[in-house]
């Protein structure tokens, strides 16, 4: 479960992670893009080790199709912190 807080303690990470849950399945130049239109301009080689952080966490899946790699988002990482540390009854 370090790697996701690893992954997570990130602005960067956690803003592509918010671009695939909005959207999930883009690729390298989509999250690119879209990093940009947030005033965020890192290369495509840093987007690159993001997403490899990611996987490695287990919260981005990727697949390649044809001569592009789509990346997704799986939230079960994050479901297990919540089941660590529940809210108490009554709490929203």
């Amino acid at each position: 479960m370090g790697d996701v807080y690893r992954a997570l303690a990130d602005e960067t990470r956690r803003m592509i992670l918010d671009d695939l849950a909005e959207r999930d399945e883009q690729t390298l130049f989509e999250l690119c893009v879209r990093l940009a239109e947030r005033g965020v301009t890192p290369t495509r080689q840093a987007v690159s080790q993001h997403l490899a952080v990611l996987e490695e966490a287990g919260l981005v899946h990727s697949e390649r199709r044809g001569k592009f790699k789509f990346h997704t988002i799986d939230t079960r990482p994050l479901a297990q912190i919540a089941e660590r540390w529940p809210l108490p009854s009554g709490d929203s």
